[in-house]
């Protein structure tokens, strides 16, 4: 075999290096169809030739945006964007042109979590098996305005700088990494929960959004978490697994996803994030809350930006081991980080699926929670919530917030899943009796009650709501 001279090689090694960018190029979500965040700075960005000028051009724009690529090959420009309207273009040049067309300016949100939020319309297979309504949801999903990036599942023992196709996993296939707008042909595989959401957006504000699947089933928190989130937490044991660990796409590792999944998209700006996710911690329920809170402070630094950050509490479902009660009690005291919102799905649960079907009505309250605190309309966007408890020689008495002309049941029903408790510490089950936004809550066996509990179990489907139809949350007055 000829071989090279060892110069001649060396020569060859710089030559690739040097022109690995180049063209210019751009990540996979900077792409013709996108929605850009409306009225906001935003920032384009990507790889060229270390030193290369580039050039952006808007058909909005009163000018022109120049830069060069660093010494790694990088580069970033950020440029204004306007109100919705008509749609744009981009032109991007350096040695050679990129022409961007079909841009909106709209809304521009993340659906990020475990099998809950990447469940599908469709049923794909034993794991996700439809939504309610499928067939038809899935025919009337056409949106034009509604624009559709789903991120490949992948797994990365370093933080990507773009995001790749992925693995498939539970029936759904690797993406294009492309933005589509929303039609019966590209919705089928998408996240149902965050289609809703944008749909109910689209709808209720009349302007474009950009929503964006990044969601994996089956996944813990730590693996959506940082490293340096997990250092934080003293969490030793996770962090070697997401050093040590080999490479390996499909693997669920301590903070894989986040650098596969959610880092290459720390540049694009966006308005917040919705989460489903909570299930695969409910065994440490205890560590949960101080993680949740972490990975959020830490994606919200990644971004550079404060981002809304809203989610689900998990749904009722028979566990068969421990008290799910704990990790939803977790997921509802992370309402205490800034800027975070909290929808409850004790309703809307199946004790038998860990997958309920109703997620038009999950990506609804998301929206609600959206439209009221970051586009000012006025809806109820919460059900009641235990504002304090007082307690007498032979009865509970709870006040409610979020309880707009009275505390009432969905069934027409008595209040229940109601438990109440005396100084030995056990609980009995007690009937609950409304009186406005306020409740009575009564147990014969409990003579000088001192705590109470509401749908505090795995199974728990309760009945008490608000007038607006949204349920009660759950709660505990005492931390025994």
């Amino acid at each position: 075999m000829e071989r090279y001279p060892h110069s001649l090689f060396l020569i060859a090694c710089a030559f690739a290096l040097t022109s690995a960018f180049a063209d210019v190029q751009l990540p996979k979500i900077l792409d013709s169809g996108m929605v850009l965040q409306r009225n906001s700075q935003v920032d384009l960005w990507g790889w060229a030739d270390p030193g290369e000028s580039i050039t952006v051009r808007g058909d909005w724009l009163k000018r022109v945006y120049k830069t060069s690529a660093d010494r790694s090959g990088s580069w970033k420009v950020a440029i204004p964007t306007k109100d919705a309207g008509s749609s744009h273009s981009i032109t991007i040049i350096g040695k050679n042109t990129i022409e961007l067309e079909d841009i909106l300016f709209g809304e521009v949100w993340i659906g990020s979590g475990q099998s809950n939020m990447e469940m599908p319309l469709a049923a794909v297979s034993n794991a996700y098996t439809g939504i309610s309504d499928s067939d038809t949801e899935i025919a009337a999903a056409s949106f034009p305005e509604i624009r559709l990036f789903q991120v490949g599942n992948y797994s990365s023992q370093e933080p990507l700088d773009d995001v790749e196709e992925g693995i498939v996993m539970y029936g759904i296939p690797a993406s294009d990494c492309a933005w589509k707008p929303c039609t019966p042909d590209t919705i089928p595989h998408f996240s149902s929960t965050a289609y809703f959401f944008a749909a109910e957006l689209h709808r209720q504000l009349g302007v474009p959004v950009g929503i964006i699947d990044a969601s994996w089933g089956g996944t813990s928190a730590e693996a959506w978490t940082p490293q340096s989130g997990l250092k934080k937490l003293g969490y030793t044991e996770a962090v070697d697994q997401a050093v040590r660990l080999p490479q390996k796409a499909d693997e669920k590792i301590p903070t894989r996803l986040y650098n596969g999944m959610i880092h290459p998209l720390r540049n694009y700006g966006i308005k917040g994030v919705i989460w489903y996710q909570g299930e695969s911690n409910r065994l440490r329920p205890e560590k949960y809350n101080e993680l949740f809170a972490t990975m959020i402070g830490e994606w919200r630094s990644a971004f550079s930006h404060k981002f809304p950050f809203y989610f689900a509490q998990i749904a009722p479902f028979n566990y068969g081991e421990k008290n799910a009660a704990f990790l939803r009690e977790a997921q509802a005291q992370t309402e205490s980080v800034p800027n975070t919102g909290m929808i409850v799905t004790m309703d809307i649960g199946n004790e038998e699926d860990i997958h309920p079907k109703n997620k038009r009505e999950v990506g609804r309250r998301f929206a609600l929670l959206a439209l009221a605190n970051e586009y000012g309309k006025d809806v109820i966007f919460s059900g009641p919530k235990l504002r304090k408890a007082r307690f007498d020689k032979t009865r509970a008495y709870l006040v409610f917030d979020h309880a707009k002309g009275g505390l009432v049941t969905r069934d027409g029903k008595a209040p229940n899943f109601f438990e109440i408790a005396g100084s030995d510490k056990v609980f009995h089950s007690a009937s609950a009796t409304i009186n406005g936004n306020t409740l009575s809550v009564f147990s014969p066996s409990v003579p000088s009650p001192q705590s109470v509990r509401f749908a505090f179990s795995n199974l728990a489907s309760p009945n008490l709501m608000n007038t607006a139809g949204l349920p009660a949350h759950p709660f505990r007055t005492d931390d025994w």
